[in-house]
């Protein structure tokens, strides 16, 4: 009798966020974490940024935030940021689990150089 053991690759097609342009409606992560997908980081052409000067619109207010992290993966172009505590969050209730904050502009920050 002979064993005969045989692997099949499966690959998953995954949904991808397909966004190239501003304004980008998003949900807040529960770590207040924000998630740019890599085909908007590609078309604004902001892969190489560390920071960043980021405009939200979060229940018709419009949050200013200058010189974010954009935190990165290892193989992947997306972006995630922090929204900050201090300011932000607790003066405009923006919070985690499922708020939904709409990304109006992204700039490089000064903090760059």
């Amino acid at each position: 009798m002979v064993n005969v053991v045989v692997r099949v690759t499966v690959r998953r097609k995954l949904e991808r966020f397909n966004v190239t342009a501003l304004p980008f409606t998003v949900r807040v992560y529960i770590n207040n974490q924000v998630l740019l997908p890599a085909s908007l980081v590609r078309a604004l052409g902001i892969t190489h940024l560390r920071f960043a000067d980021v405009e939200l619109e979060y229940k018709g207010f419009v949050i200013e935030l200058k010189g974010v992290r954009l935190l990165r993966t290892r193989h992947t172009d997306s972006r995630q940021f922090t929204i900050p505590r201090g300011g932000v969050r607790e003066l405009y209730g923006v919070g985690p689990g499922g708020d939904i904050v709409k990304v109006i502009s992204i700039r490089p920050s000064s903090a760059n150089q």
